[in-house]
């Protein structure tokens, strides 16, 4: 017979569950809102198939509360393998769709290799710092960069998944700063960085497909063009606008049902809620979202060990970032880097790889303390 142990309930982070069911529930009301049919015969299935994906991932997110999450660390190394061989099989396996490679398909079921990816490059990255001596050195720097970080940068850029190549990136640097990276070491790199960013500008920008240089191209110069490659981000900025202070109401939206907003229930989905909801809903669902920032935080600060200190922080700058570069570039003020919106934007795999990650913060609160040893 199962037996759980008590102090697992007792001391279960409920506010954490509670802030992310609300917001993924939130999420399936603005998909169905989004994408609702407006002529006879349409029966679009994209808020069903969110809410399948809802159940499976509650069920992961338990099951990752159920053990403890030390054992991530001790099997980090398998997992990176496995992961960075998945990413090299989405160039062998998968057919390009719009000029990107980034599913796999086993059977009838599609996944983004990248998005399971994201939290085994934590949990590895965690791993590693927590089992290294003192402060990070020049040498480890670059030895943890191009260990952990450099190939899966490049597989993902050539995928091309440029969100997600950012997010890894975003994630190596606050987890060194954490880790202890000398301060004379970090104003050596931002010196070299200033200096040589016109030349890495220049490569990067060559190295960009044709529809990433032009939403650099409309972030830098936001009036051009909007109605060819401006469309996106005059129309997510309207949408947003229209909401006003009160919104026009659920369903009583627009600019999603009516077609006028591009990739309204995906990376654009915040859009359709501001203008549904306006700009006191929207204050309400930062709200959340800071909620759950400051309780992974929290969950860093309070942990039992150095590896799920990192992991903590890790998830937490992970959906941190998440937020705010995509309510950044729905309102226009971030380059469109198609990074979804954690827990609502429509996404099967991102859902579910986010309620693996919600599960291991929870998971790293409850065992906070040294009984659980």
């Amino acid at each position: 017979m199962l037996r759980i142990d008590r102090r697992l309930i007792k001391n279960f982070d409920w506010i954490t569950l509670s802030v992310v069911m609300v917001i993924a529930l939130i999420g399936i009301m603005t998909i169905y809102s989004a994408t609702r049919p407006l002529i006879e015969g349409e029966h679009p299935q994209f808020y069903i198939r969110q809410a399948l994906w809802l159940i499976l991932g509650v069920i992961a997110l338990f099951l990752m509360v159920s053990f403890d999450y030390i054992w991530l660390g001790r099997f980090s190394l398998y997992l990176y393998i496995v992961g960075t061989i998945l990413l090299i099989a989405v160039f062998i396996f998968s057919k390009a769709g719009m000029g990107a490679q980034r599913w796999l398909s086993l059977g009838p079921i599609s996944f983004q290799p990248s998005e399971f990816f994201k939290l085994i490059y934590i949990i590895m990255l965690s791993q590693h710092l927590s089992i290294t001596k003192g402060p990070i050195n020049t040498i480890s720097l670059f030895r943890v960069f191009f260990l952990i970080v450099f190939l899966p940068f490049i597989l993902l850029l050539k995928q091309p998944n440029l969100g997600t190549a950012l997010i890894i990136l975003a994630i190596f640097v606050p987890l060194m700063l954490a880790k202890g990276l000398h301060k004379k070491i970090a104003i050596l790199f931002v010196i070299i960085g200033l200096i040589s960013l016109p030349f890495l500008g220049n490569i990067l920008w060559e190295g960009l497909r044709d529809y990433q240089k032009s939403r650099l191209i409309v972030f830098l110069e936001p009036g051009v063009d909007p109605t060819g490659i401006g469309y996106h981000i005059s129309q997510s900025k309207i949408t947003v606008g229209s909401g006003k202070f009160l919104g026009k109401g659920y369903l009583r939206g627009t600019q999603g049902p009516f077609r006028f907003l591009p990739e309204k229930h995906t990376d654009f989905i915040f859009a359709v809620f501001a203008e549904e909801w306006g700009f006191l809903g929207s204050l309400l669902l930062l709200f959340l979202y800071l909620v759950l920032i400051r309780r992974g935080l929290d969950t860093a600060k309070n942990a039992r060990d150095d590896f799920g200190r990192f992991l903590a922080l890790g998830i937490t700058f992970m959906f941190s970032t998440y937020f705010f570069v995509n309510v950044g570039m729905t309102l226009g003020i971030m380059p469109v880097v198609g990074i979804p919106l954690p827990f609502m934007s429509y996404g099967g795999t991102a859902l579910l790889s986010n309620l693996l990650a919600v599960g291991l913060l929870i998971s790293i609160r409850t065992r906070r303390f040294e009984l659980f040893h």
